[in-house]
Order: structure tokens, then C-alpha cells, then sequence
């Protein structure tokens, strides 16, 4: 079995604070400078898997108060959680096993570690996403397959898919909390030598921590700290709600036991890092996503006048298309 300590995970994918803000940063204002000298920031994929750039575009002095305004780091960040959540469902919609749904989600997040949602278009990306970990976890899903289910086209999650590829600089082996969870619970079962009573306890104490796991998924905690310590840090989360074990004493067994040159003080130190960036957490309103959007659109050349075209074809468009997309989450 693959080893995280010497994987691409945890040599590629592991930053500080301090690189993963300039890592956005650098991505946003990348879209801008293409906003500004393009009059849009939308990349076209071809079928061959190929990137077209916006071309550059002469502007007058005159225009300049009618150019679209870019989206702020912020913003950015609402729209990669709206679309975190909605792999969620579409994951659930398909009752995809877990390990894809978190494996389809770290390749959306490192995806924007390299790229502006102005760029690329989070659904888009989202859907590729999850077809890649179905590929990688071999769950056999096609492209047609995911395509019908939700009502979209395939072709577009194969035309992305070499593009999400390269931006993941193929390092695709990725390591979730959630198979650590399960090894530190079976540690602790040898810890407090637990018996009948106590095994309960302990498999209620791995449900709770799974769903402190999900929690941590949605933030950038992710990206700070390995595997283990996100585990650590749900688990002791659930072990508030529970009280299995001396949650102190196991850790320094850990530590001890590992011969590891943190001390405890430190390792807290981590968890408690971990649980700032869980409660810290924000989902957009709908009012927010309605602005992002528009400002989104306006970034891709999308005025409002093209949109009450399309809502005026929609009026007279026949009942089949309402039929053909019964079925499947939105994912808008």
C-alpha cells in the first residue's frame, strides 16, 4: 500500500499559510491582467484537450468605465464552496463511495490552487473532477454515463479532463482523513483495551468523527496539514461529544510511540489550527452567488441582454427538455 510519507501528497501538495494565499493571489491576478488586456478571461478547451487563450483586444480611453470588474480572492473563494458542495451531491445523486467523492474533491481544490474560477468554470471542473476520481478509484463510470445523469454534456468533461490532468501535474494519488480515522480507532481499541461496551463507543466515535471529517474537507486545512492531524482533529472533536478516551494521553502515546520529535504542545498546536479553519468556515448566500454570477458572466463577455434571450427561448422551447432533466441534481 502507498506510503503518504513519501508520496506527491506530502511532497507537492502540503504548503504553509503563507504560500497558499500567494498561490490564490497569483491565480486571480493572472484573470485580472487577462480581463484587462482581453476584455475577458474565459479559456475555450478543444475536443483535442487544447487551451484557446482570449485574444488581445484594442480599447479606448473611452471604454474604460464599461469594462467588466474582475472577481476578488473572496469571491473566489464562495464559488469554489458553492461548487465543493454541489460534487457533494452530484457524488451522493450517483451513491459514488466516499473515498470518491473526497478524492474528486482534492482535485477541485488543488485545480484552483493553479487557476482563476474567471478562467475555468467551476462546474465544468467539478463534473471532470469527479469522473477523474471515478477513473483513478476504478469505479467505472463513463463519461456518457455522467454526462445523462445530470443532465449534461460528456463531451465537455472529456474535452477538460486532460486539462485538470496537467493542472494536478498528475499527482493523482491523494490521501484523505478518512482511512486515517479508521487506523487511529483501531489503535485506540488496543489503547484502552476495550471491551464489548467501549467497541460501541469507539464505532460511535468513528461516525462522529467522519462527519467532523466532511467539515474539514470544505476548507483549506486540507492543503496545510497531512492526513493524520485532520483525522486527529476530528477525532478529538468527536471525542468531546463522546469521552472515550483520554484524548491528551493518547496523543503522547502516539508521539511516543512514533519516536516523534514534535511534542505535545506542538501537535495541539496543529489541531487547534485545524479547528479555527473549521469554524471559520463560510457558505455564500444567495445573494452572494447571485452577484458572483453576475459579475462571472460579465468577466466571460455575458451580458444580461444574452440572458433574456436565452430565458426568452427557454419560454418557447417544448416540455422535453423539462422531462429530459428530471432526473439528477442541479448543479448550476
Amino acid at each position: 500500500m502507498a506510503d503518504f510519507q513519501t508520496s506527491t501528497h506530502r511532497a507537492n501538495w502540503i504548503f504553509t499559510p503563507q504560500e497558499l494565499v500567494e498561490k490564490y493571489k497569483a491565480a486571480n491576478q493572472r484573470a485580472i491582467q487577462t480581463l484587462e488586456k482581453c476584455g475577458t478571461t474565459q479559456m475555450e478547451v478543444d475536443a483535442d484537450g487544447s487551451l484557446s487563450y482570449p485574444e488581445p483586444i484594442s480599447r479606448d480611453n473611452a471604454d474604460k468605465h464599461s469594462r467588466p470588474k474582475p472577481i476578488n480572492i473572496e469571491e473566489e473563494q464562495f464559488m469554489r464552496a458553492f461548487y465543493e458542495n454541489k460534487l457533494r451531491e452530484v457524488c451522493s445523486a450517483f451513491y459514488f463511495p466516499n473515498k470518491i467523492q473526497a478524492t474528486a474533491l482534492i482535485y477541485f481544490k488543488r485545480f484552483y490552487l493553479q487557476w482563476s474560477v474567471m478562467e475555468h468554470h467551476p462546474k465544468n471542473i467539478m463534473l471532470t473532477c469527479v469522473y477523474a476520481a471515478c477513473k483513478i478509484e476504478e469505479n467505472h463510470v463513463s463519461a456518457e454515463e455522467l454526462g445523462k445523469g445530470i443532465s449534461q454534456d460528456h463531451q465537455m468533461i472529456l474535452n477538460y479532463e486532460m486539462i485538470v490532468y496537467q493542472s494536478l501535474e498528475f499527482d493523482l494519488i491523494v490521501y484523505a482523513p478518512y482511512r486515517s480515522v479508521e487506523g487511529f480507532v483501531n489503535d485506540m481499541e488496543e489503547f484502552c483495551g476495550a471491551k464489548d461496551e467501549e467497541n460501541q463507543k469507539l464505532k460511535d466515535l468513528q461516525e462522529t468523527a467522519r462527519m467532523e471529517v466532511d467539515k474539514i474537507m470544505l476548507t483549506d486545512a486540507l492543503h496545510l496539514f497531512p492526513p493524520g492531524q485532520l483525522a486527529l482533529a476530528a477525532l478529538r472533536g468527536a471525542n468531546e461529544m463522546h469521552r472515550v478516551v483520554d484524548f491528551e494521553r493518547y496523543l503522547t502515546s502516539i508521539l511516543t510511540r512514533q519516536n516523534s520529535e514534535r511534542t505535545i504542545s506542538q501537535l495541539m498546536e496543529s489541531l487547534n489550527a485545524i479547528n479555527t479553519w473549521v469554524r471559520k468556515y463560510k457558505f455564500p448566500t444567495e445573494k452572494d452567488m447571485k452577484h458572483i454570477n453576475r459579475k462571472l458572466k460579465s468577466c466571460w463577455g455575458h451580458s444580461s441582454q444574452d440572458d433574456s434571450k436565452k430565458r426568452e427561448k427557454k419560454r418557447h422551447k417544448s416540455h422535453k427538455s423539462s422531462n429530459e432533466v428530471q432526473n439528477g441534481p442541479s448543479i448550476a
